[in-house]
């Protein structure tokens, strides 16, 4: 039986088509769930918390496993000279959620600016956190868009 959580429960009140995937409940790198997966670790995409230099709302940069989100590129895209990244203890004091189990889609209530990095449009389908650790959703990055709002913009490096 799948494990059902905040994330999958509002996947399914929208009717979205995704299947859920799990690991071990310890916290592994993308490219490690990708590998346990048996995917390709481009279709695995990682949550990075970044906060504004100016007071505002946090932003969640979400890149593939194996890249690292351009700090720049992110600014750029939400309109900021600069931002920096969360420390671990920050991004989890912000979103409630323990690092390796970040998720855009369990912060839709909260004031979360969510980027998207462009490789995704190469996608039919993304691996992502289900905002738990040992816990990973697969679904449409179309889907992932329209529920998360989230901007598209090349953010890695």
């Amino acid at each position: 039986m799948a494990i059902k959580n905040n994330v999958t429960r509002l996947l399914e009140s929208k009717g979205i088509q995704y299947q859920t995937h799990e690991l071990p409940e310890i916290k592994f790198g993308a490219v490690e769930v990708a590998q346990i997966l048996g995917v390709a670790p481009e279709s695995v995409f990682k949550t990075i918390v970044a906060t504004r230099i100016e007071r505002g709302k946090a932003i969640l940069g979400v890149v593939p496993a194996p890249t690292e989100l351009d700090l720049k590129a992110l600014a750029k895209a939400v309109g900021e000279k600069k931002v920096r990244l969360a420390k671990h203890a920050e991004a989890e004091q912000l979103t409630g959620l323990q690092t390796g189990g970040i998720s855009a889609l369990a912060l839709l209530q909260k004031p979360f600016e969510v980027v998207l990095d462009a490789s995704v449009q190469d996608l039919d389908l993304i691996y992502i956190s289900a905002a738990q650790r040992g816990l990973q959703v697969s679904l449409s990055p179309e889907d992932f868009v329209a529920l998360s709002q989230a901007k598209i913009a090349a953010i890695t490096r």
